[in-house]
């Protein structure tokens, strides 16, 4: 796929994401006109760029479509339900129609089928029968076509058109765009211009000379026709002058165009704009108002502003003040749109990710360059590296920086999954959005979207409950879903959170028992009861949908979670609701560590786990011989001894440290040998042969060149956390 089409991919993927937001949006009651105009923008700019890559199918789709939302504009059409359901089929389709440009492939036998049912469904809020969209519309009756540069009848349009010579540098077709016209009606006669093509030994064959003036039939408006140009209006000269025009409009272009005047004058009237009367008429013509002239050597020029042009308009009599009022505030508007434009960049993800890379090699070969500088101890050496070592750092952090995008254009997309599965489910349930500027790395973003689908689906089939049974609960009949997001630490908190049934802990501990999962015993607490719907195959749901209910899904949910190095946790109350909170490292990348050793082996903790260290005493050792805790001011905190959880054999020294950790709220101690201070880590991932190894997540590589095992603290948490609550139970069973 060429540069041109991935474009026009990317951009049609996003305009159709807007186009959903905006139709839901008006769904929900907008009545507000710009809605209706998005909308329609949306759609004409994906049909502009269909015309340019000449892809017929998208073209003749969206040319209906487009006709829809021009009546909507206008008020000729109002948006009811029936019919944004069906421009929201449209903007579906037109998804699987982008999805061919981008497989190079055409649409098969049953997206043409759709195509034709939807054309012909839109074409009943049209009121007219459907019409083969791949034939151009011919003229009204008594309009007289000339050939051989005859005269006709000036109810026509006119066009005078010179394009840039950058034009074909941006990869435009100048042709694509006279093909575009014609889908809005009949060229009847079009004359090329070649008079600014230089010299063969100073011609540049990357750049375009053409110029044309036609004379154009259709029953468009001109802001329909000046569309066809958005594109390339930038580097153009576009005039635009509907039928029967005043005279001092051509005067002026033939002031200004690059063509001789005479010569521009007779095109003019041999495509109809003009009679030769008026021609004669405007060359002699002093009457009126010329545009400022160009300044006399050594003056400044004086500035031809918008305000200044729509002066003379208003003298001419061609435009009344408001008109020129309302002209120069939306012209301000679309300044300040493209002055925001223009300060973005858009940058392939792939570079993007070589970058990451290259920056963590850098972190890499800077640790390497400050060891070697630290073990020569000279001074100035040291100096040196301890520059380069902060310059990287703040490398790094831009780095990173420039992959993390804002959650909520993730959360936005679920709009469209409520509102379609709350009404097959027969629920009527808002969706509430907060938390959307939180920012995560974008490869965190692409991977978390499937587990968010699935806690989202689960919450609207089996957490709301149904409009009656709402009511006769004392709730509100309808629903509410909450999408929060917020930033802990160095992590991303994302809570998904219903005010429907609850879950019913009874239930689950009664499954779970059948299931064979704990024994008659056990003694759980609530988030280790809630925690097993997140085992295979586990399922309350007392019938199976559509949806869900099979006992698949969350098991997923939570396995492609830890895949992230992330945690999925439930907090319920029967009756009130539920909140599933997932958390998340905002980078998979790289992080911030503190190294630590146990014996002749390397540890990195995540920073931001880390809490504090100390000393383990010699009466704390022998204490806690049989018990892996310790009294920390009062509070009890369990540990996990890195040299037994990873069968360390050699002995340990005469000094042991704690490393104390929390996550998701609760501490946990890390005995260690050695602190060894502050680390940048590059994440490597560890191969698949390790993955069921517990307390890991990944590996990275020192300056020395060893190789460093970065803990999974959450896994360690919870190993310590179940190992004290066994421990627990077991001495309550004993009194």
């Amino acid at each position: 796929m060429d540069a041109i089409q991935q474009a026009f991919v990317i951009e049609s993927q996003e305009l159709l994401q807007q186009m959903e937001d905006n139709l839901l949006q008006m769904e929900g009651g907008g009545s507000d006109p710009e809605i209706v105009n998005a909308i329609f923008r949306a759609a004409h700019t994906i049909k502009g760029s269909a015309g340019v890559i000449e892809c017929t199918f998208v073209v003749e789709f969206t040319h209906v479509l487009e006709n829809v939302l021009d009546k909507m504009r206008d008020g000729e059409i109002q948006p009811v339900s029936d019919l944004v359901e069906l421009l929201l089929a449209c903007a579906d389709h037109l998804r699987v129609l982008v999805a061919c440009v981008e497989s190079e492939t055409t649409p098969d036998a049953e997206a043409d089928k759709a195509s034709h049912s939807l054309r012909s469904k839109l074409q009943e809020f049209l009121g007219a029968a459907p019409a083969a969209t791949s034939e151009v519309a011919s003229p009204a009756d008594g309009v007289v076509q000339v050939s051989g540069g005859g005269e006709m009848e000036t109810d026509n349009w006119h066009i005078s058109l010179r394009f840039g010579k950058d034009v074909l540098r941006k990869g435009m077709d100048p042709a694509s765009f006279i093909r575009y016209l014609m889908e809005l009606g009949e060229i009847v006669s079009l004359t090329t211009l070649p008079d600014a093509i230089p010299d063969a030994m100073e011609m540049d064959p990357e750049s375009c000379y053409m110029g044309f003036e036609i004379s154009f039939q259709s029953d468009a408006d001109k802001a329909r026709i000046d569309s066809v140009f958005d594109f390339v209006r930038d580097d153009c000269i576009i005039h635009i002058w509907p039928p029967h025009s005043k005279l001092a409009d051509f005067i002026a272009a033939i002031d200004h165009l690059p063509e001789d005047p005479m010569r521009l004058g007779e095109i003019l009237v041999q495509a109809g704009a003009l009679t030769r009367n008026e021609l004669e008429l405007a060359l002699k013509s002093q009457s009126v108002p010329a545009l400022p002239a160009e300044a006399a050597e050594g003056e400044e020029a004086e500035p031809v502003v918008p305000l200044k042009i729509g002066e003379v308009l208003v003298n001419q009599g061609t435009v009344s003040p408001e008109v020129v009022e309302a002209a120069a505030t939306k012209q301000s508007k679309v300044a300040e749109k493209k002055s925001l434009e223009s300060q973005l960049i858009r940058v392939q993800a792939e570079k993007l990710d070589q970058l990451i890379d290259l920056v963590g090699e850098l972190v890499i070969a800077g640790a390497s360059a400050n060891l070697l500088a630290r073990r020569s101890k000279e001074g100035r050496l040291v100096e040196a590296t301890s520059v380069m070592s902060r310059l990287v750092e703040e490398i790094r952090n831009s780095a990173l920086q420039l992959r993390m995008v804002q959650i909520g254009e993730t959360f936005q997309r679920f709009q469209r999954v409520v509102r379609d599965t709350s009404k097959e489910l027969g629920k009527e349930i808002d969706l509430v959005i907060s938390g959307g500027e939180a920012e995560l790395d974008k490869s965190v973003v692409e991977k978390i979207g499937d587990p968010l689908m699935h806690l989202v689906r689960n919450a609207l089939d089996h957490g709301i409950e149904q409009p009656e049974i709402r009511i006769a609960n004392g709730k509100p009949g309808r629903g509410t879903l909450k999408l929060n997001a917020y930033h802990e630490s160095s992590s991303i908190v994302i809570e998904i959170i219903d005010d429907g049934a609850g879950l019913n802990r009874d239930r689950i501990i009664k499954k779970a028992h059948e299931k064979g999962l704990i024994g008659d015993n056990d003694t759980l607490s609530d988030a280790e009861a809630f925690g097993l719907i997140f085992e295979p195959g586990f399922s309350t749901a007392e019938k199976v949908t559509n949806i869900s209910g099979r006992g698949v899904g969350l098991d997923v949910v939570k396995r492609n979670i830890t895949a992230l190095r992330g945690d999925v946790e439930v907090e319920s109350e029967l009756g009130k609701g539920s909140i599933f909170r997932i958390r998340l490292p905002l980078t998979l990348a790289i992080i911030d560590g503190f190294l630590v050793g146990v014996g002749k082996y390397s540890y990195v903790i995540p920073l931001n786990t880390v809490v504090e260290c100390l000393e383990l005493t010699q009466q704390q050792r022998e204490a806690s011989t049989e018990n892996n805790y310790i009294n920390l001011r009062g509070e009890v905190l369990p540990f996990v001894r890195l040299r037994d959880q990873f069968e360390i054999a050699e002995p340990g020294g005469k000094r042991e440290n704690i490393v104390v950790v929390q996550y998701a709220g609760q501490k946990t101690g890390l005995v260690v040998d050695a602190l060894l201070g502050e680390f940048q880590t590059v994440i490597k991932p560890l191969s698949n042969i390790f993955r069921h190894i517990r307390g890991v997540g990944g590996s990275t590589i020192l300056g020395s060149g060893d190789v460093a095992l970065i803990l999974d603290v959450q896994s360690l948490v919870a190993l310590a956390s179940s190992q004290q609550n066994r421990k627990d139970a077991a001495e309550a069973a004993k009194v």
